[in-house]
């Protein structure tokens, strides 16, 4: 019985320090995960409130982004942030979308992950089934968008990647999607060699567009980015080029 009794509580000790360790373990990760992510600018902080234009509204699972007395123009746009940014770093596009005329939705991703949330696009998509949608997203974001777009071509028209690309995962070869490559020429984040042999997976109907000057980390409103190059143009010219682009591109969806 004493025999029993020591070994009942070396285990119980046993598993104390181990969920003391597994604690410590998560905490740490969660710890060094916040340290590595990239928070909003105080622009995008601003872009996040509503006035007499947009509405933004908190929902499940990301942010809304709606036009103000007028009529919601198609397709509505669904947007998977980077990895390891935070989603109220693409306010500032999010807003320009919907002073325009659509609607929009950022998704709010765990860990700040998107391959944790690919799924996320679910709830926008309800919310209006009857309407179209196009998905995106910047750089990891992107392929996850895309691997979603690539298991729903029933519901999405269109997928842009902003410094990003369609995975083995995402392909889209052989769909009839229509599809929006922006890259920056001073991208210093992105693997090339694999954007370049991505091309493959990508539908016939894609446009590429290159912004002069453009970088990374300037498709989103956070910063410099570890590893990125110094852009040549500014912030507000490089997202006023994204979202001329996008509008060129959503003009099929809009007659």
């Amino acid at each position: 019985m004493a025999k029993t009794a020591a070994r009942s509580n070396r285990w119980k000790k046993f598993a104390i320090w181990a969920s003391v360790i597994i604690v410590a373990l998560v905490a740490g990760l969660f710890a060094y995960l916040a340290s590595v992510t990239y928070s909003p600018s105080k622009q995008a902080e601003d872009a996040m409130k509503s006035d007499g234009k947009v509405l933004v509204s908190e929902i499940r699972h990301g942010y809304q982004f709606e036009p103000k007395d007028q009529d919601i123009i198609q397709p509505n746009v669904v947007f998977y942030p980077g990895g390891l940014v935070e989603p109220a770093s693409y306010a500032p596009m999010a807003r320009k979308l919907a002073e325009q005329g659509h609607r929009v939705y950022i998704a709010r991703m765990p860990l700040n992950l998107a391959m944790f949330g690919g799924s996320r696009a679910d709830s926008f998509l309800a919310q209006h089934p009857d309407e179209t949608y196009v998905i995106g997203g910047h750089s990891l974001g992107g392929v996850f968008a895309s691997r979603y777009a690539a298991a729903h071509t029933d519901q999405i028209k269109g997928v842009f990647y902003l410094a990003s690309y369609a995975d083995e995962g995402g392909r889209l070869n052989s769909s009839s999607l229509s599809a929006l490559q922006i890259t920056g020429s001073k991208d210093g984040v992105l693997n090339w060699e694999e954007w370049e042999k991505a091309k493959n997976n990508l539908p016939q109907d894609t446009t590429f567009v290159s912004i002069e000057g453009g970088n990374h980390g300037q498709f989103g409103s956070y910063g410099m980015q570890k590893g990125d190059n110094t852009p040549q143009i500014t912030e507000e010219k490089q997202l006023q080029q994204v979202i001329q682009a996008l509008e060129v591109w959503f003009e099929k969806w809009n007659k």
